[in-house]
Parts: C-alpha cells; structure tokens; sequence
C-alpha cells in the first residue's frame, strides 16, 4: 500500500512539474485518436467530453482529449501534417545584429530549401541565448528589447493568393501539389524544421525554450495553427486573426444569421487554401464539426496564449472572437492557471496597426513566458461591440469546466 501510495505521489507530481513547465505528459498508448467521429450538436463542442462520452477528469486525460482534438483538426480541416523529413540540415551565418538560416529538407529524392532570417538585440547575449519571436512575414507587433525575431516567408512556403494558390509553394515541392495539407498546416510544418534545426545551433544563440509565433489576419491565423500544433512554442499571439483564427465557425455563422457581415466558413474556402480541400464538406453543415477554433485554441494550453482583436472591423467576427476565447479559456481555468491565457478586443485603429494602450499586455506576456519575469498576465477584456448581436454565453457553453485533478 505505501509502494502504491508513493507511486501516486510520485506521477502527480511529475503531471504537476509538466503543467508548471508549460508542458503536458505524453497520452499512453491506449489514448484513441480517430480521424472522423460522428456528430451533430449546434453549440460549441464540450472540450471535457471524449468522444466515446467519458469525462475528461485529469491532467494525463487532458492530454489524450488534446491529442483526439489534434487528430480531428487535421482529418476534417487542416489537411496531414508531415513529420520531420529523412533529410534535414541547415548552415548559419551572422553579421553584425542580421543573421540567416538556411535550412535544407530532403525526401523521396526531392528537396527544398529556405532562408528565414533573425535580428539580434544589441548587448551581450544572455545565458541560455535569445528569446526569440518567429514572426510570419515579419509580424505586426512590437517586440521588447531583449528578444530576438526571426522573419519567416510563410506566404514562400505555401502561397495564399486565392483559391489557384492550392499546392503552390517550397512545401508542395517537396511533398506534391496532391498534398492535403492545407497552407497553414504547411507553415506549421515549416516552423517546426526551423526549430528542430535552431535546437541544434548552438552557435544561433537562441534559447528555444523561449519560442514565440505571431501574424497578423491571415498571418494571425497561421500563427495560431503553429501554436496549437507546434508544443516548443512558449508563447502564441495571433493578432486580428477573425474567422479562420481565434473566432469559432459556429458563432461567426450566427453573427451573419442576426444581420452582422462577417467572414464565414463558406465564405473562406471559396476564398483562399488556408484549410484543406476536405474542409469544403463540412461548412455548411458546421453542427458536424466535432470541434470547433475554441478546442483549437484549447490546444496550445497550458503554455501561454494571448490574442489580439480589433471592433472596428465586423467582417473578423467580433462577437465570434469574444465567445470562442471565452470558451477557449475554460481550459486554462480546467488546468489552474487562467492567467496563461489573454484576449483584448478593442477598436479605434486601422486592421494590423498596433494601438499603444494594448502594449501593458502584450509587455506582460512576454515579460512572463520570454523573459522569466513574474508578472500579472491577468488580461481577458472586449468592449462589448458586436453590431447589434448578442453573446448569450449559456447558449453556447453547455458544460461545467472541472477542475482537472493530477492523477
């Protein structure tokens, strides 16, 4: 019986170190990720709920309901997420405070290779190296001194010009332009070489357990791919990302229903390859949709999440962006620390211009999750303009959030 006891002690303790380190322990072998489930429910999906209808009571189940999530996120929307290629190398070069990576990717007899570049802080580096901030097409936020931030081409790696944009790109030239992912999930991809190769660069200076990602609209919901998908990343900060990012298909779909003109997911796969070819049989029957961006969201839980909106455009689905992060949080407030996960919503700025009164709370986030600081990230506010639509919160989330034990 003490053997038993200690052996408890001993697995809560180490959940408890995982959630404390921004991680979350590896689901066991027998944690069922099906690609396809069926479904009907109108509200958001309950994130605590399994499939085959057990609880989510724990930690360790948290993260086998992740993985389920992850699995059913790729089949119906975002399209295969390849694995790190056979062939993977890359070569560094720095003057002054410029440097560039270039990163060679090899498979099946094909190969590609891209170049994002890093800009280094001024001063001596610090122990551990730079935090740093992989900003899609160079980000649109403004990045403390003391970080680095690294340019990424994701538009190079799959272009997202409109629809004649499917399987063009570095991403489609390695795996074909028959592969399913969608553009987002191939800058996933993408970022994740980046840092398998930064994790073996001594010499980039780069501390890749301080790993940010950020884009703005488009950009914003790439970034928000990364973060869920990509669990090295620190810190997840999608800016004006709108339908297709930190807004829920279903509740944007009820905004256009009450009067409001907003991007929709019928509207967004006749627009551009941000999701996968599949995800065109599902729009307009979104109840089928086991999952919704709240349980995407949910994913990047319980590292750090902050995500930026602006009421002064309708067609990013204000009310949509509220009520989804709302029900995003409820997964943070599950695991204990709610404070790793912000919102701020407010108007008064051009669409990606960064208004200095949200800066406190951009500061915070990364002072915490970057820079080992121990400050307040108790950030989750909107002023309340959704165009005549209302956010009824019981409409939508129908289940009691837990409090996930650790064993």
């Amino acid at each position: 019986m003490k053997f038993c006891a200690a052996l408890q002690l001993g697995l809560a303790l180490t959940l408890l170190q995982s959630v404390r380190a921004l991680t979350l322990p590896t689901p066991s072998a027998s944690c069922s990720t099906p690609s396809t489930i069926p479904f009907d429910v109108s509200a958001l999906p309950d994130p605590f709920t399994f499939d085959d209808g057990r609880p989510v009571r724990t930690v360790e189940d948290w993260a086998c309901r992740r993985a389920q999530i992850s699995t059913l996120i790729l089949s119906y929307e975002a399209g295969a997420l390849p694995s790190r290629p056979e062939h993977l190398s890359a070569t560094f070069s720095r003057v002054n405070e410029s440097a560039t990576l270039n990163i060679t990717a090899g498979t099946g007899g094909k190969s590609i290779s891209f170049a994002p570049t890093i800009t280094y802080p001024s001063g001596a580096t610090p122990l551990g190296g730079w935090p740093l901030v992989i900003a899609y097409e160079g980000g649109s936020i403004p990045i403390p001194s003391g970080i680095a931030t690294m340019f990424f081409d994701n538009s190079a790696m799959a272009e997202q010009n409109d629809l004649t944009s499917r399987g063009v790109g570095q991403f489609y030239d390695l795996y074909g332009t028959n592969a399913t992912a969608s553009a987002m999930t191939a800058w996933v991809w993408a970022v994740s070489r980046i840092i398998d190769m930064l994790e073996t660069m001594p010499e980039a200076q780069i501390n890749t357990q301080k790993l940010a990602v950020t884009g703005c609209s488009r950009d914003g919901k790439g970034a928000l791919m990364a973060g869920a998908f990509e669990p090295r990343i620190a810190l997840t900060i999608p800016q004006e990302s709108g339908s297709g990012g930190d807004a829920c298909w279903r509740l944007s779909l009820w905004e256009q229903e009450n009067g409001s003109v907003v991007q929709t997911a019928t509207e967004i796969v006749g627009e551009n390859v941000w999701f996968s070819e599949n995800f065109a049989n599902y729009v307009n029957n979104l109840s089928s949709l086991p999952f919704d961006h709240h349980l995407l969201a949910g994913m990047v839980a319980p590292r750090g999440m902050i995500s930026y909106e602006n009421t002064d455009l309708a067609w990013l689905s204000p009310l949509s962006n509220f009520g989804c992060m709302t029900a995003a949080h409820t997964v943070y407030e599950a695991l204990g620390i709610p404070q790793n996960h912000g919102f701020e919503q407010i108007g008064g700025h051009e669409h990606c211009a960064w208004p200095a009164n949200l800066t406190a709370s951009l500061d915070a986030f990364f002072n915490k999750f970057l820079l080992n600081e121990d400050v307040d990230t108790t950030f989750f506010a909107t002023n309340d303009v959704f165009y005549n639509v209302t956010w009824n919160a019981a409409q939508w989330i129908t289940w009691t959030t837990p409090k996930l034990s650790l064993i």
